[in-house]
């Protein structure tokens, strides 16, 4: 059966069901301070399962695109070698929001496994949690009951808090569970040992496939549990592993799931993929084989969902998956060009019938891969060198762990090609120095994001939260709940739930309003932030009021707000301007507006031009000047938007009913808030554009007061010029004339050091010592760099076996310049990178450079004697 059969049974049975069937949220979450990614089928049904919304049907059904590298659900280092675990994976499930519970689910999950999908129940075992006592739950008597009547008793296990108890986090819904294993082993393993001792045993061909959650309870901050008001049905079905068991096959990857990706890699590379390796060296082939198909279905997904690799958060996880793929490739398959890229055609054929963003943004995902794979690979290089620097410098067989973790940390050189190197090398890695050096990091990293959240505390019931903010900044409000939140970041500070508020929670890529909370008798107590999560707004502040039950009035801070909002509707006619003046194809990669300024990323191939972007600017600040007023549409059908020409972002969340926000020609679906009149906005100037990513660019510009004050300061800024010009009729004349007397004077200078140089040259020729038949000299000049290098070079010229250290302190700032003559560098091994790097510790700083000649700066100029005297130990 092939998998879009799979897949399209499983819909169509729950379809038959009286469920309604969905399509998958996006893989990056946008509106979820606590999940970077979608981690499981059920994070996109989240506000439901908390009661903060309600679903579009009691029953629902879908498959849904999830990523598990971070947090408790972090299987990264399992993913390929195993044949099982995945970063990227497809969760089926189906839902009941308070309506069917436990007979139901477990029935038509029976009916389906082995009546449609014809599974044969002999080779399923169920399990059923057994209780806990320390948790006050009883042994699930009922489900155990309900399987009874399809299974034989001895295929039901028992199974224990960690495997047969779920739960959405530290706090929350959660309840126990009642998981659906297969054993597809064959009969003579069978006989060997019993399918009943391998459940739950990370046996590759003994899995779960199925995993009925039954959600009854809520787990509060105190660890204790307390009784949902509404019982639920959670389900996931692992797509691949169920497409393993349907296709006869021993592996995930041995599906119609992967094996196209592994024939292009098989192709691209020139290796082969054995489905049983008969020896260490294939073996080595099958799992990078394995980690780039997996790697890329997770990387090309997350971009085409708004996520770009980057150095912190979510983009760095996807950075590290990626790089986890090319290092694979580059170890064991001999890839030192990118090709990674190039398997994105192949997965958008494959799976854009089920997820049509892997089609339509297959252009920049593959850019972007082949970009970051272009930089890593130069990474690797760098590091190459860096290593084989550690190495001269290391007396002995085993290499420092925390040299290692530098290369780590600093450089991302992975750590298991170090070893690798090493172990080619007859060297050793210090690996308990490095995990030392590891864990530290992991602390400080834990230590500095860590946050304790108390559990809610209502003040009165009331289950629908109003936002009254497009029409007003100030209204009567009364607290509903409130909670303590302790965080490294922001200290003590408090969230605060209204059962109304004009407060905007941040979204959408715009920040959220600032203002404060007037009490009846006049205390002020001052909202810091505002937050949106879970389908509510919360609000930040730093202490409670006085009396949390009295009569509140919510003001929102008016100025800032009327700032962001220009800010906001700035970004629509900046979309407007870059499509009429560069092209149909730009979309939006992603916005953040704020009071000061907003920033704009856009697909676009090319840089843009100043030409460009001086037309796009005079386009929006035309639209300022037609004062065009805000027609605003709420609550209508998505569908009408969309064909009455609203634009949609990819990505974005979007209910049944949305806004449309519309200014002139400038038409689309947004959250946010808006000046009623293009004339609000005053002017528009962009201040930066520049690149992201591949294929990705950022423009960042301001508006309103932000842009009255940066004209002010440049027309200050020009006062001040003419005036240490001594007020010229011409002031670029007088600029050019100074230009062109610095740059002749320039010449005269260099001219100058130039002798400079070749005169000291004769001098320190006669200070040259000669150690261990060596050359040597270490000396501080009074040259610029550029002479320390001429002289450098000229002294060097004076023998084979020169090894030279300079030092320069021009204007305060320390410089090392280290020759080592080339044949010293083939024959004794020496590196003037290594050199530099080891000195520049002296002087507070670090470079590099080549084996013959390198560079340092740094910041303490008092360390250059030590840094000369310790120069000696290189050739002693």
């Amino acid at each position: 059966m092939k998998s879009q059969d799979v897949r399209k049974q499983f819909l169509d049975f729950f379809e038959s069901k009286g469920h309604l069937i969905v399509p998958s949220a996006p893989i990056v979450l946008k509106d979820d301070p606590t999940l970077m990614f979608n981690n499981s089928g059920m994070a996109q049904f989240k506000e439901y399962f908390l009661g903060l919304g309600t679903p579009k049907s009691q029953r629902i059904a879908d498959t849904q695109k999830c990523l598990r590298v971070s947090g408790k659900h972090n299987d990264l280092e399992e993913v390929g070698i195993d044949t099982y675990h995945h970063t990227m994976f497809e969760m089926l499930g189906n839902w009941s929001f308070g309506d069917y519970f436990k007979k139901e689910a477990i029935n038509w999950a029976w009916e389906l496994l082995t009546k449609v999908y014809k599974i044969d129940k002999d080779i399923l075992y169920v399990t059923v949690f057994e209780g806990s006592v320390e948790e006050n739950v009883p042994f699930d008597q009922e489900a155990y009951d309900i399987w009874k009547t399809l299974i034989a008793e001895d295929r039901i296990l028992l199974g224990n808090k960690k495997d047969n108890f779920w739960e959405m986090g530290d706090q929350g819904p959660c309840g126990p569970c009642s998981e659906i294993h297969v054993d597809i082993r064959s009969a003579e393993e069978k006989a060997l040992v019993s399918g009943k001792d391998l459940v739950n045993n990370d046996h590759p061909h003994v899995v779960e496939i199925w995993n009925n959650v039954f959600m009854e309870f809520n787990r509060k901050a105190d660890g204790s549990l307390e009784k949902l008001p509404a019982q639920h049905v959670d389900t996931g079905m692992g797509f691949e592993r169920l497409c393993m068991v349907l296709q006869g096959v021993q592996s995930n990857y041995d599906t119609d799931v992967f094996t196209p990706l592994i024939r292009e890699i098989e192709t691209i590379t020139g290796t082969k993929y054995t489905i049983k390796a008969k020896d260490e060296a294939e073996e080595k082939v099958n799992i990078a084989i394995r980690v780039i198909a997996d790697h890329v279905r997770a990387v090309a997904f997350a971009i085409a969902d708004g996520q770009l690799p980057s150095n912190t958060g979510a983009g760095y996880v996807i950075r590290r998956i990626l790089r986890r793929a090319i290092r694979y490739g580059f170890t064991f398959l001999d890839t030192k060009e990118p090709f990674i890229y190039k398997l994105v055609e192949t997965l958008s054929a494959q799976m854009s019938g089920s997820f049509p963003e892997i089609r339509t943004q297959k252009a920049l995902c593959a850019n972007v891969i082949r970009e970051e794979e272009s930089s890593f690979l130069r990474t690797l290089d760098q590091g190459l060198v860096l290593l084989d620097a550690v190495i001269l410098n290391t007396s002995g067989t085993v290499i420092d762990g925390k040299k290692a973790f530098e290369l780590y940390d600093t450089y991302g050189f992975p750590i298991d090609l170090t070893a690798l190197i090493l172990s080619e090398k007859g060297l050793e890695l210090d690996e308990k120095g490095f995990q030392v050096q590891l864990q530290l990091q992991k602390e400080r990293s834990r230590a500095a994001s860590k946050v304790v959240a108390g559990d809610w505390n209502v003040v009165f019931e009331d289950d629908i939260q109003e936002f009254v903010g497009y029409d007003r900044l100030k209204h009567q409000v009364k607290i509903a709940k409130y909670r303590r939140v302790e965080s490294v970041k922001e200290g003590e500070i408090f969230q605060l739930v209204f059962n109304a508020t004009p407060f905007y929670g941040e979204s959408g890529g715009q920040t959220g309003d600032k203002g404060y909370l007037e009490a009846s008798n006049g205390d002020i107590t001052y909202i810091i932030d505002t937050k949106k999560e879970n389908n509510q707004t919360i609000h930040l502040t730093k202490s409670l009021p006085d009396n949390l039950t009295d009569n509140f009035t919510a003001i929102v801070d008016e100025k800032q707000r009327a700032r962001t909002s220009s800010n906001h509707t700035a970004t629509h006619l900046l979309q407007q301007g870059l499509l009429k003046v560069l092209g149909t194809h730009i979309e939006q990669k992603g916005s953040m507006v704020r009071n000061a300024s907003l920033r704009f990323d856009f697909s676009h191939f090319a840089k843009v031009t100043e030409e460009e972007l001086k037309e796009v600017e005079n386009f929006v600040n035309a639209r300022i000047r037609q004062s065009l007023p805000l027609i605003e549409k709420r609550a209508i059908p998505k569908e009408q938007a969309i064909e009455e020409g609203a634009i949609a972002l990819f990505g974005e969340k979007y209910g049944d009913l949305v806004r449309m926000i519309k200014f002139g020609d400038s038409v689309e679906l947004c959250g946010g808030t808006h000046v009623a009149n293009t004339s609000e906005i005053w002017h528009f100037k962009i201040v930066s554009e520049g690149a992201v990513a591949s294929g990705i660019r950022r423009i960042e510009a301001i508006t309103s007061d932000a842009a009255k004050d940066f004209f002010e300061s440049q027309l200050l800024s020009f006062y001040e010029i003419k005036e240490v010009l001594k007020n010229p009729q011409d002031p670029i004349k007088a600029i050019q004339g100074l230009q062109d007397e610095n740059a002749a004077l320039k010449k005269q200078l260099e001219a100058l050091l130039k002798d400079k140089a070749k005169n000291m040259k004769t001098e320190l020729a006669q200070e040259i010592q000669v150690i261990n038949g060596m050359q040597f000299l270490a000396k501080q000049v009074d040259l610029n760099p550029d002479g320390a290098k001429d002289l450098a070079y000229e002294l060097g010229n004076l023998g084979t076996n020169m090894f030279l250290v300079l030092a320069t302190a021009n204007e305060e700032k320390p410089l090392l310049t280290c020759y080592i003559s080339k044949e010293l560098v083939a024959d004794k091994k020496l590196n003037a990178g290594a050199v530099v790097k080891e000195l520049g510790k002296y002087i507070q700083g670090g470079g590099g450079g080549q084996p013959f000649f390198a560079t340092a700066g740094g910041r303490n100029v008092a360390g250059i004697k030590e840094a000369l005297e310790k120069a000696i130990d290189f050739v002693k």
